[in-house]
């Protein structure tokens, strides 16, 4: 368990607090770009960190992240005119650019617009995700690129779900690959015929979630590397042989879930404010398995008695506490483990519940907590190393960000899953060659 002491740095992200600091200095996503899409079109909330926020994309396509309040009298810009490059508060008619420089005061006798200059962040658009950089500019870092630089505009898939609990708990749920052999099990997968990929090498996804109802105690090992760390959630198979799930952890708040044969998808997890969590889900690269490995994914088996979100747009929460998630006590004794129709659902279930910011100087950890015990620790380390004035951890430009994948295999004797993934995986390497072809 946390102290009292740690468990307030670990959780409170506002102006000043050191893990508010220490997020400050990564670029994080502010905003989709489907929330403002059209140049002059309605302004979108933001809020980040604990501060509100509004985006806006101007006549010439230029993006904006402005503060809220007018600095005249303090109205929401949110309500603002959108009209010819810049942001009008409605109020008295003072404008703003993208820079968040007045530009007009249409209702002064003696304007003075070159005095008054309101917060703005820079911003990059990239994936579909407009990203920004809220610390101090002498520390600005350029854009992490996790391959959605040079991705096609056809291939970028974005969403975003609010998640009303602290992010750590988010976060906490990412890293724990334990929870599949549980919250998202139904009884259906009994029913999954052994289709011969109980061996090793790559399985198909129906046999995968055989192998995680089979062994819900799996064995974690973590190894670290230069971005946070990867860690493998090992399972016994029911013909004798090791299942590996391979997830990978970016350093502050982004995992790239196991997938087969291996994935690149990420899932960035961004704070509100102490207890409203915006996460993040999106294509980094095109689609990397030539030989298609793995068959249908896991979801698209006839007996899956859950929904999925879609892949693009801001999520809608039909399923939240204030209705039980829409609990079906009978599917929980027939049906599904959770009696929760909707997979995601599920996990905001478990972290939301535990309440806005839970407090771990209760909680009791076991040993399929590893890895993200080993994610705490990071972060309080970077957090309070910050406060000393020690460089954070993995800003950029210490790897290749693009080069970061979770993967998923049986493993051969002696294979080690720490290859499985990376450049030096042969299957990698097989599918970076197919691509460039």
């Amino acid at each position: 368990m946390l102290s009292r002491e740690d468990n307030e740095i670990l959780t409170r992200v506002g102006p000043g607090t050191p893990m508010g600091d220490l997020l400050r200095r990564y670029w994080i996503p502010a905003c989709l770009s489907s929330e403002i899409v059209e140049p002059d079109g309605p302004p979108a909330r933001v809020r980040l960190l604990g501060e509100d926020l509004v985006a806006f994309r101007d006549t010439a396509g230029r993006v904006g992240l402005i503060e809220e309040q007018c600095p005249h009298r303090g109205a929401s810009l949110f309500y603002g005119r959108n009209e010819e490059c810049g942001l009008r508060c409605t109020y008295h008619g003072w404008k703003f650019d993208v820079t968040g420089q007045c530009v007009d005061q249409r209702s002064e006798r003696n304007p003075f617009p070159q005095r008054i200059k309101i917060t703005s962040y820079p911003v990059h658009e990239s994936g579909g995700i407009v990203w920004t950089y809220m610390g101090p500019s002498s520390s600005m870092t350029p854009f992490r690129d996790f391959g959605t630089e040079s991705l096609p505009a056809s291939l970028a898939t974005a969403n975003k779900e609010v998640i009303y609990c602290n992010w750590v708990q988010s976060m906490d749920g990412d890293l724990d690959t334990a929870h599949i052999s549980n919250l998202h099990q139904f009884d259906a997968i009994d029913d999954v015929a052994d289709d011969g990929t109980d061996k090793p090498g790559y399985p198909s996804g129906y046999m995968s979630m055989k192998f995680w109802r089979h062994d819900p105690a799996a064995l974690i090992e973590v190894d670290e590397t230069w971005h946070g760390f990867r860690y493998a959630g090992i399972r016994v198979t029911p013909n004798g042989y090791r299942h590996a799930r391979i997830t990978a952890y970016i350093f502050p708040a982004s995992t790239i879930i196991a997938q087969i044969p291996f994935s690149t998808r990420q899932i960035f997890v961004v704070p509100a404010d102490d207890e409203l969590t915006y996460r993040y889900n999106f294509t980094t690269q095109p689609p990397q398995n030539p030989r298609g490995y793995g068959g249908p994914l896991f979801f698209t088996y006839e007996k899956y008695p859950f929904s999925m979100m879609p892949v693009n747009g801001v999520v809608p929460r039909t399923y939240t506490r204030e209705n039980d998630y829409q609990i079906d006590r009978v599917a929980q004794k027939g049906t599904s483990y959770s009696g929760i129709r909707d997979f995601r659902s599920q996990d905001a279930m478990a972290t939301e519940t535990a309440g806005p910011v839970y407090d771990r100087t209760r909680e009791h950890l076991g040993s399929t907590d590893v890895a993200l015990i080993r994610m705490h620790r990071l972060l309080l380390r970077a957090a309070k190393g910050l406060a000393r004035g020690e460089q954070p951890p993995a800003l950029g430009g210490t790897g290749d960000f693009r080069s970061i994948r979770g993967a998923e295999k049986v493993l051969a004797d002696g294979e080690d899953w720490r290859l499985l993934g990376t450049n030096a995986d042969p299957l990698v390497q097989e599918a970076l060659a197919a691509r460039q072809q």
